[in-house]
């Protein structure tokens, strides 16, 4: 059964159901509260005529205070202690009643049948004997009036689940609409292989148009995730389609001229550790971009950032041999993950010699409540216009230095990723000729740090 379906026919039943208990309900309440009433005020009734009964006998004879008493809609009668009684008297309507076994008893009693309502009253008549003053009424108008009652309900309730039967059908169409076009618009992706958004029409904020547009904001972020793969995938291909190539040629000119030549051997063997080490390089890379920034095990700390400067530069100062000065504040602090932000420095660092010969500056200080490393070189720089492309994945400054320096273009791309993994600003300035300066923004409160 479809959901519409099944809205509509759950619905349906529920009210049809609170309709009906409601009704009978009702009924109920009225009838307990008629019959109630009729019983009252037969019993005030009767209370009444044998009080007036008493006073007056011996003055009327009794057959006579019976016809004065007798219900408009029913009968009266007097029973003696020995079971005899006077010939009842009854209204014109209500012939069938004198048929009727008389019951005497010494004490109040109240009989109430479908049809009529007995009560029997003592009394001490005139010659000391206690008799039984009896009056029947019929129960027939309140009967009727129950009877109309219930056809009332009836069609009320039958009234009224016409319009709610359209009303629950037209809430069905409502909360189902949105959905369908959900269901379609994802067939229509899946057929034609589009991403297709919802057409959402009004202003309303409830929970339906919050479901349409946060489908539509999955579907645009889809869209951008598939494109930036699928440019990734292409990049990537090219990328590592290049040093393949160039090892497959050094190893094809080995196999043929390897061992007659033997100035080709180190040429060619160079060539390939070279190309090597740049696809491990880049596979490493790649294998961390690919991550999600949960699976970095990332540890936020106090860290001193001086140190920490001073560290990365004497390892990479040992590494390559090229002289970096660390010039700065002693004691500046912040709040990262030590071995991304040493990873990060190495970015940059490794950028630095890449791009320049002269001497690298870092330089660590504090300002309006943030650490900063700063990361200056005297290199080639980079032009205006190129700048806001260097942090994109593969782009490459200078095609031919990049690719004899061992670069891959990921390296400024992973810098972004790990600066906002870690909760640090990168800010980058360059001119072409002159060079670039790289800073790393750190905030020094726990409290700063999202």
């Amino acid at each position: 059964m479809r959901l519409r379906s099944k809205i509509h026919l759950y619905s349906s039943v529920l009210f049809a159901i609170l309709l009906i208990v409601m009704n009978l309900a009702t009924y109920y309440m009225f009838n307990k509260l008629s019959v109630n009433n009729q019983i009252d005020r037969v019993e005030a009734q009767t209370l009444q005529i044998a009080n007036g009964m008493r006073q007056a006998a011996g003055k009327i004879p009794t057959q006579d205070l019976l016809r004065g008493y007798v219900p408009v809609d029913g009968m009266i009668r007097m029973i003696g202690p020995d079971g005899t009684s006077l010939a009842p008297v009854t209204s014109g309507s209500q012939q069938d009643l004198s048929k009727r076994k008389a019951i005497y008893d010494t004490s109040a009693r109240v009989q109430v049948d479908q049809r009529y309502v007995m009560v029997s009253i003592p009394v001490i008549w005139s010659d000391g004997e206690v008799m039984n003053v009896q009056v029947t009424e019929s129960m027939q108008g309140t009967m009727d009036t129950l009877q109309v009652l219930r056809v009332v309900l009836i069609v009320v309730t039958c009234i009224a689940l016409i319009p709610v039967l359209f009303s629950i059908r037209l809430l069905g169409r409502v909360i189902m609409n949105p959905i369908s076009a959900m269901t379609l618009t994802m067939k229509e992706i899946r057929r034609s292989g589009r991403f297709n958004r919802l057409v959402l029409e009004g202003q309303s904020k409830d929970e339906l148009m919050e479901m349409g547009m946060t489908f539509n904001d999955m579907i645009e972020l889809l869209e951008n995730n598939y494109k930036s793969q699928e440019q990734f995938v292409s990049n990537a291909s090219h990328e590592l389609k290049t040093p393949l190539t160039i090892i497959e040629s050094y190893a094809n000119l080995l196999k043929r001229r390897g061992l007659d030549r033997p100035e080709l051997f180190n040429e060619s063997i160079e060539a390939i550790h070279s190309e090597a080490i740049r696809m491990k390089e880049m596979t490493e890379q790649l294998l961390l971009l690919a991550k999600h920034k949960e699976q970095w095990n990332i540890s936020m700390e106090t860290l001193n950032l001086s140190e920490l400067a001073m560290g990365s530069a004497k390892a990479f100062r040992n590494a390559y041999g090229r002289e970096i000065h660390v010039d700065g504040q002693q004691e500046v602090f912040g709040y990262s993950d030590e071995n991304k932000l040493k990873q990060l420095l190495f970015i940059f660092l490794d950028n630095a010699q890449k791009y320049s010969e002269d001497r690298i500056l870092v330089e660590v200080g504090s300002l309006e409540g943030e650490g900063y490393i700063r990361i200056v070189d005297r290199g080639i720089g980079i032009a205006s216009d190129k700048l806001p492309l260097v942090f994109d994945r593969f782009y490459r400054v200078d095609e031919a230095r990049n690719r004899q320096g061992g670069g891959v273009g990921l390296g400024l791309s992973l810098a972004i990723e790990i600066a906002e993994a870690i909760g640090v600003r990168i800010e980058l300035h360059s001119a072409e000729g002159v060079g670039t300066t790289a800073e790393i923004w750190i905030q020094r409160e726990v409290s700063k740090i999202s």
